[in-house]
């Protein structure tokens, strides 16, 4: 079944991204630090 993502969780998903990309000097910082948080997540979901 798909899921579907409410208005808050959109919302807080936005937050941590602004959040990421203020502490980032460059694009490539920013990329690099949201590829390592889409690894981490893959490897609870396989757990």
């Amino acid at each position: 079944m798909a899921q579907i993502m409410t208005d808050k969780q959109f919302k807080t998903i936005l937050e941590m991204v602004d959040m990421i990309l203020d502490g980032c000097k460059d694009l490539n910082e920013a990329k690099q630090k949201v590829q390592k948080l889409i690894e981490n997540q893959s490897g609870k979901k396989d757990e």
